[in-house]
């Protein structure tokens, strides 16, 4: 049991590490929640609430470089991804833990695929005429919140493609994701506060060590660790966490 929570602690603190440059913190945090005897709708959600003060902070470093979008200002995306994250929440518990268990491994792959488009794809330049309109921004950030409340994993990556697509730079929008994102999970940790599935000395745990990992490691590392491997290693876990899954289930 010792080493199940020392594994839980260095998760948390990679997950830290890793949010500030790649992203992906839920592949290392998931799996030791559930060597820590979780089932994986608990993990998910104690994992939700454990890393999302990091989330947060990590996210308001950037606020300055956000802006909206010709259609959409940026307190509507912010207010449309926290509406989101409450359905998602909710939807996710109203899910059976044994239907969630199930449903997961593939969500797990779902995560890393769109972790590895997102890693490796080329964005190009906006052309207007390709531009997603306002009422397709609006479903997009609808249906991607509501995941970041469900799930969540490579939701980043979904956020950066529909508001690139939605006429963004993409160095606004980078920025513009950790927030929308954060606004998402911070309505679904408000939801989940009203759940039995939060294990809070877990979720203790991953709080402290993710913001070890992220303010007094991650950012003094940004720069000196290839972000390419970085994420080459995280879509190699996320691999091998859904061969782990299906094999598990």
């Amino acid at each position: 049991m010792t080493t199940s929570w020392l594994i839980l602690a260095a998760a948390g603190f990679c997950a830290g590490v890793a949010n500030v440059g790649a992203g992906g913190g839920g592949f290392f945090t998931f799996p030791a929640l559930l060597l820590t005897g979780l089932d994986p709708r608990a993990a998910n959600i104690t994992g939700a609430v454990g890393i999302w003060p990091m989330q947060v902070t990590v996210g308001l470093t950037g606020r300055k470089q956000t802006a909206g979008i010709p259609h959409l200002s940026f307190r509507a995306l912010l207010i449309i991804n926290f509406i989101g994250g409450i359905f998602g929440a909710a939807l996710l518990l109203c899910t059976p833990p044994s239907f969630f268990a199930a449903l997961v491994p593939w969500l797990v792959l779902f995560a890393t695929a769109m972790f590895a488009w997102g890693s490796f794809r080329k964005p190009h330049a906006e052309k207007p005429g390709h531009r997603l309109g306002k009422t397709g921004t609006i479903i997009a950030q609808i249906l991607i919140s509501i995941y970041v409340g469900y799930y969540g994993g490579g939701a980043g990556f979904l956020v950066l493609a529909a508001l690139t697509l939605a006429g963004m730079p993409v160095r606004t929008a980078n920025a513009a994701k950790l927030l929308l994102v954060g606004a998402a999970n911070t309505s679904a940790v408000i939801i989940f506060l009203f759940s039995k599935d939060i294990y809070w000395m877990q979720a203790l745990v991953i709080f402290v060590t993710s913001e070890i990992g992220s303010h007094v490691v991650g950012v003094r590392l940004l720069n000196r660790v290839s972000d390419k491997a970085m994420r080459i290693g995280i879509i190699a876990l996320g691999l091998g966490l859904a061969v782990w899954l299906f094999a598990r289930g």
